[in-house]
């Protein structure tokens, strides 16, 4: 009876010993699988590529320069005259496809002007004021795109006079001095956006600066056919 003991007492401390070993080798092996740069395998590149700072880093802390504070600060005004200029349409154009292009000025550049604005609050730099009336916002002083401070207007930016000419018109006259008018302010809108293009750092605004003169030369071309039937 004690050697029968004996022998299941050995046996069971042998199994013991056997699993002890086992596990160990089993944390030593999965050990080197992580630190040995078999990426995809117990924590590899899936893993330290979530943990890299870039990679949730939001987008306005993206490197900008001048060129990028410059087209934020002069488009916006630029924009919000646009969209002034559209929403008079509403009223005054007596053309169904003025007034349809006037709601795809709007609808395209407010969202625009909102995403510039929220760049230029990230950066710390200044938000333009929201007159439109005239150009004086935006068409000289620092809120300027093309002298940023040097007094000098903004390309395709109206005049008061512009301005009071459209609100005074309606009927016809309205839709081609509407047409007259945004295909200037268009031809300004991409002549800046050619300028971030050139001189830009940060992706998004040179984004943005494709989209509009992408879709803007797009809409000069169908106010020249407009206004050739008028």
């Amino acid at each position: 009876m004690t050697t029968n003991r004996f022998t299941a007492r050995r046996s069971r401390v042998h199994r013991a010993a056997g699993s002890a070993v086992a596990v160990t080798a089993a944390l030593v092996l999965a050990a080197c699988g992580g630190a040995g740069g078999t990426f995809g395998q117990g924590g590899g590149r899936g893993a330290e590529a979530a943990a890299s700072p870039s990679a949730s880093a939001p987008q306005e802390t993206q490197r900008h320069n001048a060129a990028d504070v410059a087209f934020a600060q002069g488009m916006i005004p630029h924009h919000r005259q646009a969209v002034t200029m559209s929403g008079l349409s509403g009223t005054r154009a007596a053309s169904g496809e003025v007034r349809e292009l006037a709601e795809k000025i709007e609808k395209a550049q407010a969202p625009e002007i909102r995403t510039m604005s929220r760049w230029l609050r990230t950066w710390g730099e200044k938000v333009p004021s929201g007159d439109t009336h005239g150009g004086q916002d935006g068409a000289s002083g620092h809120d300027g795109h093309g002298g940023h401070g040097s007094g000098e207007p903004m390309p395709g930016m109206l005049s008061a006079d512009d301005m009071t000419e459209l609100e005074e018109s309606t009927g016809t006259s309205f839709d081609e001095a509407f047409l007259r008018l945004m295909i200037e302010h268009h031809e300004g809108a991409v002549a800046m956006a050619g300028t971030e293009l050139k001189e830009g750092a940060y992706q998004p605004a040179l984004d943005l600066a494709d989209t509009i003169i992408e879709a803007q030369t797009a809409e000069i071309a169908a106010m020249r056919k407009m206004l050739g039937g008028h």
